[in-house]
């Protein structure tokens, strides 16, 4: 099977890696992990004062065009290589798993997308890093209980302003009941300009949550 179907490192080319992920050692040791998780009011969590509240953010790596991390992402959502996905969410629970400013996490909530990518895909991507997350963290469970209402893919034209206007045409959050005085991890393939996450967290706190935090695989700088 190795010879027909060879399995190797994404980024180097070697065939000295384990069967359960895309990089060989050397270089998922040797990714731009970004250690924002770690850090209070980091750039991230500024990004997002004003537009909606949470409680802490991070991501678990820095995304440049033409890096490994766009490939990993490239892989996952468009190559449906859910390995690639799975590596991505367990630098985000290793990153996070021992420090205080996200252990009470309850639940992990993937940003939904829409129906018509879902089908192309053959999944959400950020239910894939969600899993990943899960194989760090297994107590933590996954509720899929945003809907994307809208699409949002010309926002990236828009304001700040009027992207924030039409924060509650994106989403919609079905049994809200559900995450009522819990805390929950909103989760995110790449943080660009936040908008998308800021919506989602909008809408989220329509289910009265204690908390809420947000964790993406990359950051783009």
């Amino acid at each position: 099977m190795h010879l027909f179907y060879p399995h190797l490192c994404l980024e180097c080319g070697t065939d000295l890696l384990s069967s359960h992920t895309v990089l060989c050692s050397d270089c998922e040791n040797n990714l731009p992990f970004s250690d924002l998780f770690a850090i209070e009011n980091n750039i991230i969590e500024k990004s997002f004062w004003g537009r909606t509240k949470i409680k802490a953010a991070g991501a678990g790596l820095f995304f440049t065009k033409e890096s490994v991390v766009q490939i990993l992402i490239f892989e996952l959502k468009y190559k449906q290589n859910k390995k690639a996905g799975w590596l991505l969410g367990r630098i985000i629970g290793a990153a996070v798993q021992h420090l205080n400013r996200f252990n009470a996490i309850d639940l992990l909530i993937p940003i939904p997308i829409s129906v018509k990518k879902e089908r192309q895909r053959g999944f959400n991507q950020s239910i894939i890093i969600c899993e990943g997350i899960q194989q760090i963290l297994p107590t933590l469970k996954i509720a899929t209980l945003l809907k994307k209402q809208k699409s949002t893919s010309s926002q990236t034209q828009k304001g700040r302003l009027q992207r924030s206007e039409q924060f509650d045409q994106w989403f919609t959050l079905h049994q809200a009941h559900l995450i009522k005085e819990t805390n929950l991890l909103l989760v995110d393939d790449v943080i660009t300009k936040g908008a998308t996450l800021a919506a989602a967290s909008q809408c989220l706190w329509q289910g009265q949550p204690n908390s809420i935090s947000i964790a993406a695989a990359a950051y783009t700088l």
